[in-house]
């Protein structure tokens, strides 16, 4: 992807912030990126990463998130679909797929009782002033603060949140509203302001942090620390393979689990190309070990989780926490909220109603079986062609069709019904594989089960929601291994290009980070954080029990009504 340089007049053109709106208004996909406007709805169909995306960034400055999932290459590419810029800071819109409301230039000019002519010219100073109905309802309320502004710089906000107590929801909310929530108290009193200038100061600190790594070679992937991962993926399938051959079954199937919760965190590596930094020889990487060894789908995986990155623990937003009808990290989701990333309901229905009253006691057993999950929703994605089918991925879908067909024949065939006698030995060699890898599941919902799910609105940067919405495990440097870089997912969400070797050393650097900007960051004990995650299931399951007492009083006592 060649760099796009060109003096055009229409790319240069200035565009206020009324000109972006109504773009947007008649459905236009509008990013700013470094001051560019960029339209990049001919892109859509083409993204590796998926259509959604992109959707989240509508109307907002992604320059902090372009820069942390993308190569320079790509940056410059993307200066194709530059149609102007803008001119002064930028206050980001709320996207349309999260609620966002935008006016068309009549509408515009309607509002003020002037033509739209008229509007523009005295629109083009700068793109600070914000639309009065751009944001969704609550939006407004998430800039009022229960601090002054300035107590977001003491030294006491800094405090690692290990130190403090995680405040859970202690109250019922039919519908959503964040106004009186507890955790949204506690959120805007424990983090800095949401003022411009604030948040400003902490995109900068952001920007000379990550040129800081970039300067100590951070980004360089280490092949040394890599060939010795190849050695234990050789390890164990060696292990899994002698034991089957020698008819040692549940052994094997011990040591294939095993396998599969360490090849998980290649695939992780490859999806953010953290290791050749090539996009097509990082995605055939990991479409080898996902598709091929595992039997899961690297480009599903891939497009989940760049949502999850951009929205992170965002309630209708974030598939990464939306696992209804089996757990509920808050008590929105009793309000049967719509997924926009599956485009869905998420049903507080019968099933839901029960299973979340016992959701914290069940998390380990459910977990143990959340890799079958994966595969329907993998086959999904396949089957269905909800990938790319154009541009750079466009044959991905057929690699993986073959990675699947390859998968199913060794493990499937060979494996399970070729190499194992009884149905019920290889039902039990099945079960013990796949309960193995419930590390894997746990050390990914361990990092934001227990944070924050409040949405503070786009006044909050890309830096602060990311540490807000996400903790760090705190292990031994010889637990690495085990943990796969998972337990760095506060760095990784800041950086998330940089290759999980490198995470460690990163940190010391964002904790200092967060000393200067006045973030609490976020770190626990693998054993306590686990606590956290159960009291925040507890919590909630808590109040759906108690959601449901009210329900049946009310509906008693309509039946009594009614005699």
């Amino acid at each position: 992807m060649a760099a796009l340089h060109t003096t055009s007049p229409y790319r240069e053109c200035i565009l206020t912030r009324n000109d972006i709106e109504a773009l947007i208004a008649e459905g236009r996909k509008i990013v700013i990126l470094d001051g560019k406007v960029i339209k990049p709805d001919a892109w859509l169909p083409y993204h590796p990463g998926g259509d959604k995306a992109i959707l989240h960034m509508v109307g907002r400055d992604a320059t902090n998130e372009v820069k942390a999932f993308h190569s320079r290459e790509t940056q410059d590419f993307m200066l194709k679909y530059q149609i102007g810029r803008i001119e002064g800071p930028w206050v980001d819109f709320l996207p349309p797929i999260q609620g966002g409301v935008f006016r068309t230039k009549d509408m515009q000019g309607a509002e003020d009782g002037r033509s739209s002519a008229e509007r523009d010219s005295s629109d083009r100073d700068s793109s600070v002033e914000l639309s009065p109905i751009f944001d969704a309802t609550e939006s407004s309320s998430y800039l009022r603060r229960r601090k002054s502004n300035g107590a977001a710089n003491d030294d006491s906000s800094a405090t690692s949140l290990s130190d403090m107590e995680l405040k859970e929801p202690t109250q019922t909310s039919k519908k959503a509203n964040n106004d009186n929530h507890p955790e949204l108290l506690y959120d805007l009193d424990a983090y800095p302001d949401l003022n411009p200038t604030t948040q400003a100061n902490i995109n900068q600190k952001y920007k000379l942090l990550d040129a800081r790594l970039r300067a100590q070679n951070l980004y360089a992937c280490n092949y040394t620390a890599y060939f010795y991962e190849l050695l234990r993926y050789t390890l164990l399938a060696l292990l899994a393979y002698s034991c089957l051959q020698t008819h040692h079954y549940i052994p094997s199937a011990l040591f294939l689990g095993m396998l599969w919760h360490q090849l998980t965190f290649t695939v992780h590596d490859a999806g953010h190309m953290g290791i050749t930094h090539s996009f097509h020889l990082d995605s055939l990487l990991s479409i080898l070990v996902a598709d091929f060894l595992g039997g899961l789908s690297a480009c599903w995986w891939k497009q989940n989780h760049n949502v999850h990155h951009i929205v992170t623990n965002s309630a209708e937003h974030d598939p990464d926490i939306q696992h209804m009808p089996f757990f509920a990290i808050s008590p929105r989701f009793f309000g049967s909220l719509r997924s926009t990333y599956y485009d869905r309901i998420m049903a507080f229905d019968s099933v839901a109603k029960f299973t979340l009253k016992y959701q914290h006691y069940l998390y380990y057993p459910i977990l143990c079986f959340g890799r079958f999950n994966l595969y329907v929703l993998s086959w999904q994605y396949i089957i269905l062609g909800q990938g790319p089918r154009k541009g750079p991925a466009r044959y991905h879908r057929y690699l993986e069709m073959l990675g699947q067909v390859f998968f199913w024949y060794w493990f499937g065939y060979l494996v399970v019904y070729r190499s194992i006698p009884t149905a019920w030995e290889r039902i039990l060699y099945i079960a013990i594989s796949h309960a193995v890898t419930m590390p894997v599941h746990v050390q990914i919902t361990l990092s934001h089960f227990a944070m924050s799910t409040v949405d503070l609105g786009p006044a909050e940067s890309f830096p602060q929601k990311m540490l807000r919405t996400t903790m760090d495990v705190d292990c031994p440097c010889w637990l690495d291994w085990f943990h796969g870089g998972l337990q760095f997912q506060a760095v990784h969400h800041l950086f998330p290009r940089m290759p999980r070797h490198n995470l460690r050393r990163a940190q010391g650097f964002v904790r200092e980070f967060c000393e200067d900007v006045g973030i609490p960051y976020a770190i626990f004990g693998f054993v306590e954080g686990n606590g956290k995650v159960i009291g925040r299931l507890g919590e909630v399951a808590k109040q759906a029990r108690m959601l449901a007492g009210c329900q049946r009083s009310i509906t008693v006592g309509e039946v009594l009504d009614g005699h």
